[in-house]
């Protein structure tokens, strides 16, 4: 495949995926999720990659779901149908926890929606000081995706993934880590060394230990983790996405006001 929304590269056992999609602020819509599998399965394959950096801008990591397509289809009176969409990024969510190699998420700037999810689904996440990651579903009338709701009641418990789910707050780099989440905060200027000096800390770590510690936490953690994507979160969303009150959700972002859901 070759890619149009993101640059992969390689050096020194470390695959750098990086999400090159400014335009709109690194959305994940449905090219975008494509391209994250293939990035990601190419290097699982390579035998010479020993671990996988997922990024994107200094501004904004990812701002989540294409809000403006959505918009577009509402003001022209055409169906919402977001399966295939939530498909394929929970096919990203489970492949990032069922692959062998360790994945680093290097978050700069806002991660709202699929983007805090994917950011959150990483092995582990290195944050600037300046990193806001939202689940702001809840702000369209959505819920989350991308796993991210049954990945965060696993690691941080369900009151404080509830929060996060129900009100959509920004959630910031230092009170990320203090909850666990982020395993390192640094400056802007000094996310992309820091990220580097961990990613080659592991390439020269044992990378069969580190490949059966990513399997024990499956087998422990996760192994419904595909069932779950397909009968709870995928009809959970596709029930919210059809809803008056997502589209108000959407038009309301557009067009910079308060909603005004009618629980409809």
């Amino acid at each position: 495949m070759e890619f149009e929304k993101l640059i992969y590269t390689e050096e020194d056992g470390i695959a750098s995926i990086t999400m090159n999609y400014m335009k709109n602020l690194n959305a994940i819509d449905e090219q975008m999720a494509d391209e994250l599998l293939v990035a990601l399965q190419t290097a699982e394959s390579d035998a010479s990659i020993k671990v996988v950096i997922l990024k994107g801008g200094k501004k904004a990591f990812s701002a989540g779901g294409d809000i403006g397509y959505f918009y577009d289809l509402i003001q022209a009176g055409g169906d919402i149908n977001m399966d295939t969409l939530i498909q394929k990024v929970g096919a990203v969510a489970v492949y990032m926890k069922q692959m062998s190699k360790l994945v680093i998420a290097s978050v700069s700037g806002a991660a709202a929606g699929a983007g805090a999810s994917l950011a959150l689904g990483a092995d582990f996440m290195i944050c600037a000081d300046n990193a806001k990651l939202m689940l702001a579903f809840v702000n369209l009338g959505l819920v989350p995706d991308t796993g991210v709701t049954y990945l965060l009641s696993k690691s941080i418990g369900t009151a404080r993934t509830m929060e996060l789910a129900a009100t959509g707050r920004p959630l910031g780099a230092e009170e990320a880590k203090t909850w666990g989440l982020a395993y390192q905060v640094t400056s802007v200027e000094e996310l992309e060394e820091a990220t580097m000096k961990f990613a080659r800390k592991i390439v020269n770590g044992p990378s069969v230990s580190y490949k059966n510690i990513k399997k024990q936490m499956f087998d422990t953690n996760y192994t419904d983790f595909k069932d779950w994507l397909a009968q709870t979160e995928s009809a959970t969303q596709r029930e919210c996405a059809s809803s008056m009150d997502f589209q108000e959700g959407c038009k309301a972002f557009m067009e910079k006001r308060k909603p005004n859901f009618q629980g409809k």
